[in-house]
């Protein structure tokens, strides 16, 4: 099983310009994913999905935008993002007490999504309505493998201005949550603009870069009383991630959305250190066997 993730895609941020540097981000890395072998059986966008949560002009350039679409989309809110344009632009979206949060079923992975957006905080919350919610339906298959979709990655990652808190009482919650769930076989998430991974609550955790520009890596404390003129937002190129589950674990690629430079292809030069390697992936017999 293939998934695809696109995350925090902006659009909006030009807000009279339909086709802003965001939306020619957005459509290079759909036509990316377009041209995979094979494709992603789904694609999930998790969060930030416009610039400004009222925006239900940009809500409704991102549905155009994913209409073609050959496999089918999932939506997550982020910080950026609001309940009721979202609701207006895709209604059909389960919302259980006000959040947009669900599960996807069609798959031998489950996948749950989750809504940890909060009004007017940047770094996201997850409130015991939602945390019940997320009980009861881990709780309904306990040994069926589970993924746990969400914006706001619960750690502290070394970016000092958009980095979460560990000790956030959001995060606490949600790990009480997670931690000890035998059917949790990885996270992923959005929202740092930046490719890592981490393990939390006893699982994975992989957070996808953005299709908007990325965040600077700078591991640097940063005093908000200072500017010091260090790089915040670089126009590297957009990104996205394929999460491949082979039944047991759940293998993670980040990818961007350009031309790569070729210097090898597979032809008749190569053909024999391919016929190795493949050699080499069956079982030998074990030493005082045959």
């Amino acid at each position: 099983m293939l998934i695809a993730q696109i995350t925090d895609i902006h659009l909006g941020f030009e807000q009279d310009n339909p086709d802003e540097f965001n939306r020619q981000r957005l459509d290079a890395t759909l036509r990316a994913l377009c041209e995979l072998t094979p494709r992603p059986d789904l694609l999930l966008a998790t969060g930030d999905l416009v610039d400004a949560g009222d925006d239900s002009v940009s809500y409704a350039r991102l549905r155009d935008a994913l209409a073609a679409m050959p496999f089918p989309t999932y939506l997550a809110v982020g910080n950026h993002d609001g309940r009721t344009a979202f609701a207006e632009i895709f209604p059909d979206v389960p919302r259980p007490d006000g959040f947009i949060q669900y599960a996807i079923e069609d798959h031998d992975l489950r996948i749950l999504v989750l809504d940890t957006f909060e009004e007017g905080r940047h770094g996201g919350n997850y409130c015991e309505t939602r945390a019940a919610w997320l009980r009861e339906r881990l709780a309904e298959q306990p040994g069926r493998p589970t993924l746990i979709v969400l914006h706001h990655p619960p750690i502290d990652s070394g970016l000092s201005w958009m980095t979460e808190n560990p000790d956030a009482i959001w995060v606490d919650r949600l790990h009480s949550v997670i931690a000890g769930q035998t059917n949790v076989v990885a996270m992923i998430a959005g929202h740092l603009h930046r490719p890592i991974t981490t393990s939390w609550a006893g699982t994975t955790l992989a957070i996808c870069p953005s299709t908007a520009p990325q965040v600077a890596l700078d591991l640097d404390e940063i005093d908000p009383e200072s500017p010091d003129d260090r790089p915040m937002i670089v126009a590297d190129p957009p990104y996205y991630a394929i999460h491949v589950w082979n039944g047991r674990t759940l293998v993670t690629h980040f990818d961007t959305a350009e031309d790569h430079n070729v210097i090898a292809r597979y032809g008749p030069n190569l053909q024999p250190l391919v016929r190795k390697l493949m050699a080499e992936k069956i079982p030998s017999p074990q030493r005082g066997e045959g």
